[in-house]
């Protein structure tokens, strides 16, 4: 894969579970184990171990799946039931999980689904809670847990090195270089990995691998026996790609993670769409969704960009389905598309056409844009007729229509009635000023730029608030415990709107001189606290001259 950036060095280890103590009170504090803070062993505030030190679980999509995990984990037959936030108290040091997606089937909390180590925009009041079942067969014994496996992992990197005792060998090679390199193992120790279909009756393994990747082979089979190995940028791409032919695939996913913090980092959208279709290839889903993730923030750069008619349908489909597209509005969005597939010409079917334009929500364009769409003469337009047509009168009803009467005919897994994240001036507000000289008679008596106040057509009146100090959340009694802090609030008259409409409001930062969208997160309850650069998702290219963005997004229930 061709790079088009120079990438700065990173560094990370991937460290093995390496403490031996004694009794239940020191437990080896090893890398994803969890403990329950609480008056009982069986209940109480979830704690996860990573990176040496303790930290908590935010309960957002906290449910009895990830408990049954927790639970199971620590030996109980299973959960009763989760708890939310703050009912066993505030943790304190790290929030080190959040959005957790577990089956319910793993054997650990950290085997679940969840975009890294830190990344989050909880407080402590969302650390969640579980209460598990205790069993019937409880006895009095006390047990104590002895560990020995302290040195385990630099004795098994020890072997590897020193090749005692081998009976199976590797050969890599690159056949468009005619180069091979030959490496003697252990069979045993490759048993672990099932992937590689290793048997006692098996000698060897030949993989072809490109040449530039031969350097890093040593060290990745060394990771095999040890589990652990450093990853730089000259490296990763390499070990990514030995893990996807070896199929070990939590390396995999540890160095996709690598793979986001340089997402950032190419304005022209080359190395993304590279990574994407990458991570395509080799079935990695947590590089897929942190590029699509990002692609997605910034989707209108990227439609203005001469990339945006290079990109796959495969690609195209994806962003299409998402709910996190950072656009205008929904009108937008079509127009993007059909040049798009006019651009592209004979390389994308009929049917092909159809499923894309399946995604548009007509519902949500805004009435006077479904109005000029009926005169449109455009090729694709003529093509697809009846599917436009469909488009526009079901977007007429719901302009015309109170939803109270459109609820009735509504599937709930429907996203036709979920907006995206819609940036038109109807739907947001921009704050630029984040300067903090402000005397105190101006920021109270409404010459503050950081307070601007607009009416969207859903919700008539709405406030947003950017505070920068204690003195600034003390005046509008509100207790903030670190800066900046975005608010957004509706007032006037709700009672109407909120049988069929919830807001899901989304605040966006961007860096001011480059425009380019680094962080996009929710509110919880009108607040949202902008979190250090250390627990987003994406570094901040611009952690002192960044901009607020309020968007009012409407759910219809």
């Amino acid at each position: 894969m061709v790079m088009y950036i120079l990438w700065t060095l990173l560094f990370f280890h991937v460290s093995a579970q390496r403490w031996t103590l004694f009794d239940e009170e020191s437990k080896p504090k090893r890398e994803g184990r969890v403990r329950l803070v609480g008056d009982l062993p069986s209940s109480g505030r979830v704690e996860v171990y990573h990176d040496g030190q303790w930290g908590t679980v935010c309960d957002d999509g906290w449910d009895l799946a990830e408990a049954q995990v927790v639970c199971r984990q620590l030996g109980f037959p299973g959960a009763i039931s989760v708890t939310p936030g703050g009912q066993y108290g505030e943790g304190s040091g790290s929030i080190w999980l959040d959005d957790m997606n577990c089956k319910g089937s793993e054997s650990s909390l950290s085997e679940c689904c969840f975009k890294g180590w830190g990344i989050t925009d909880c407080s402590h009041k969302e650390d969640a809670g579980v209460v598990c079942e205790t069993g019937t067969n409880i006895t009095s014994d006390h047990q104590f847990f002895l560990d020995n496996s302290l040195g385990l992992s630099d004795d098994l990197g020890l072997l590897f090195d020193s090749g005692d005792g081998c009976d199976f060998r590797i050969n890599v090679q690159d056949v468009s270089e005619e180069s091979e390199l030959t490496f003697c193992v252990h069979s045993m120790i490759l048993m672990i990995y099932p992937e590689l279909n290793i048997t006692n009756n098996s000698e060897n393994l030949t993989v072809d691998v490109s040449h530039t990747c031969h350097p890093h082979v040593s060290a990745f089979l060394r990771y095999l026996y040890s589990r652990q190995i450093d990853v730089s940028i000259t490296s990763a791409q390499c070990l990514h790609q030995l893990a996807f032919n070896f199929g070990v695939k939590k390396l995999m996913e540890d160095v996709g993670r690598a793979f986001t913090l340089l997402i950032p980092e190419d304005n022209t959208f080359h190395t993304q769409v590279s990574m994407f279709e990458y991570g395509l290839r080799t079935g990695d889903l947590v590089l897929q969704e942190n590029v699509l993730q990002y692609l997605s923030w910034n989707s209108e750069f990227l439609i203005s960009s001469p990339v945006w008619s290079t990109i796959s349908f495969h690609m195209m489909d994806a962003l299409l389905r998402r709910s996190d597209l950072v656009v205008k509005d929904e009108a937008f969005l079509l127009e993007a598309l059909e040049r798009w597939i006019q651009d592209k010409g004979d390389e994308i079917s009929s049917d092909q056409q159809a499923s894309l334009l399946n995604h548009i929500r007509f519902l949500l364009i805004p009435v006077d844009k479904l109005y000029e769409m009926q005169f449109s003469s455009s090729v694709l337009h003529r093509n697809h007729e009846k599917l436009y047509l469909t488009g526009l009168l079901r977007g007429f009803q719901f302009n015309a229509l109170p939803f109270s009467k459109i609820r009735k005919q509504m599937y709930n897994t429907s996203s036709e009635y979920l907006p995206r994240i819609y940036t038109g001036d109807e739907w947001s507000v921009f704050i630029n000023d984040t300067t903090v000289n402000y005397q105190y008679h101006n920021y109270y008596y409404g010459q503050n730029n950081r307070i601007q106040s607009f009416s969207t057509p859903a919700h008539p009146s709405w406030q947003a608030q950017v505070f920068l100090s204690n003195q600034e959340c003390s005046y509008y009694g509100i207790p903030c415990t670190s800066f900046p802090v975005a608010r957004l609030y509706g007032y006037g008259n709700q009672n109407m709107y909120t049988s069929t409409i919830r807001y899901s409001n989304r605040l966006i930062l961007t860096c001011k001189n480059e425009n380019n969208i680094f962080h996009v997160q929710d509110f919880k309850n009108d607040m949202a606290v902008i979190p250090n650069n250390s627990s987003m998702g994406l570094p901040n290219p611009c952690p002192d001259d960044y901009s607020f963005w309020f968007v009012v997004r409407p759910e219809y229930i």
